[in-house]
């Protein structure tokens, strides 16, 4: 029975409605172990697929999950069914284009207009 309680099932939803999994993972599996598993399970037909972990966001509960915490230490007791399955959403990020970067480094300069009537 403790091996049970040590395992969660987790379906990870897509933006499109889809779904990777169930799966079940040990409570003690980091976040970002969570996300190499969905690059590995990726649907190949999809587009704009994540190329990196650092692409990948995983919500549940409504919180954004951070790579450096366990299943257990994210484990909401709202979602904590006996045998249910967890789902998580998956959000991915396009990578930022050299524009967005150049634009981001430089300071902006303050236009200050003053017209008097």
């Amino acid at each position: 029975m403790a091996a049970v309680q040590n395992q969660l099932e987790i379906k990870f939803r897509l933006t499109d409605g889809s779904d990777i999994g169930p799966k079940s993972f040990p409570v003690a599996t980091s976040v970002a172990n969570l996300k190499e598993s969905i690059l590995a399970q990726w649907p190949k037909e999809k587009e704009n697929g994540p190329r990196t972990v650092k692409d990948v966001k995983l919500i549940s509960a409504g919180k954004i999950l951070e790579n450096n915490r366990t299943l257990g230490e994210c484990q909401s007791p709202l979602c904590d069914i006996p045998g249910g399955v967890t789902t998580m959403h998956v959000v991915v990020q396009p990578p930022s284009s050299d524009k967005e970067k150049k634009g981001a480094s430089q300071p902006k300069e303050s236009k200050c207009v003053c017209v008097i009537l």
